[in-house]
């Protein structure tokens, strides 16, 4: 079962899992993009991670469907700004997606894996699940609290047959500049902002056509991750997809603070 399988990573990962002879439950949040999924053969359900009776409905459906192998819990955006600039309303509306959703998911699906021992979780986490990187404060935030909802339960799993894998891609082709910009426009106010020059440099960067990093690599990458952890007896608790995010893993390791804080600050642009 997928979440936030309308494009991008999701969708890629669906498709990818289904070509490669996986029965995968994908799911939207919105109507008109479960039909379309429907329409290219998916089996594809309705559902909004911030409404909990969508997720109660998933896991119905779900369980009389038969055994549960694995979730991916895919589904989030960002919400660009300097932490400044940032309202609550907007924290709220973010953390309900990307953390607040993905961990009632889980709790969810811990209740199948739990009767019939055995279970994969899969979470996709980001480059900027360890490395804060400046005008994405909020999406840093959220990665930063996924990755420690993983490290906790796989502490609390230890010994079972359920294992928790962070997906962490960086730069990857997908929707997510565009949906940026639409959160951009929505909470933050650009002209009366101390950082008004970086909001517009920011703007600009997420409205480029084309790929703002040479390391981006296709969604596929990701989903090939996804089906690796899913397949291996027993998965890694990290899948560094693009080459940024390999590199930054070991950075982070051995560089002190304030010299990790530098390279953030020249690769977050």
């Amino acid at each position: 079962m997928i979440t936030g399988c309308s494009s991008g990573i999701g969708y890629a990962t669906a498709s990818h899992l289904k070509n490669s002879g996986w029965r995968v439950i994908a799911s939207c949040r919105k109507p008109e993009d479960v039909a379309r999924l429907q329409a290219e053969g998916f089996e594809c359900l309705l559902l909004d991670v911030t409404n909990s009776e969508q997720i109660q409905n998933a896991f119905d459906y779900v369980r009389a469907s038969g055994q549960l192998d694995a979730i991916f819990c895919n589904a989030g955006y960002g919400q660009p700004g300097c932490v400044e600039d940032v309202p609550r309303e907007a924290l709220r509306e973010i953390f309900e997606t990307n953390v607040f959703g993905a961990w009632e998911v889980i709790n969810q699906a811990m209740k199948i894996f739990r009767s019939q021992n055995h279970g994969r979780i899969l979470i996709n986490s980001s480059i900027l699940g360890f490395a804060a990187m400046h005008y994405r404060g909020a999406y840093n935030a959220t990665k930063f609290a996924l990755e420690g909802l993983a490290d906790t339960l796989r502490c609390e799993l230890h010994g079972s047959n359920i294992y928790v894998s962070l997906i962490e891609p960086g730069p990857i082709q997908s929707n997510f500049r565009p949906n940026s910009v639409a959160k951009l426009k929505q909470y933050i106010d650009v002209e009366n902002s101390y950082h008004k020059e970086l909001n517009q440099t920011q703007y600009q960067r997420l409205t480029t056509k084309g790929n703002a990093n040479p390391f981006t690599l296709p969604a596929s990458a990701c989903a090939e991750a996804c089906l690796k952890a899913l397949t291996v007896e027993k998965p890694k608790a990290r899948y560094q997809v693009t080459f940024p995010t390999k590199l930054f893993w070991w950075l982070r390791r051995i560089l002190p603070t304030t010299a990790f804080d530098y390279m953030n600050r020249k690769f977050g642009g």
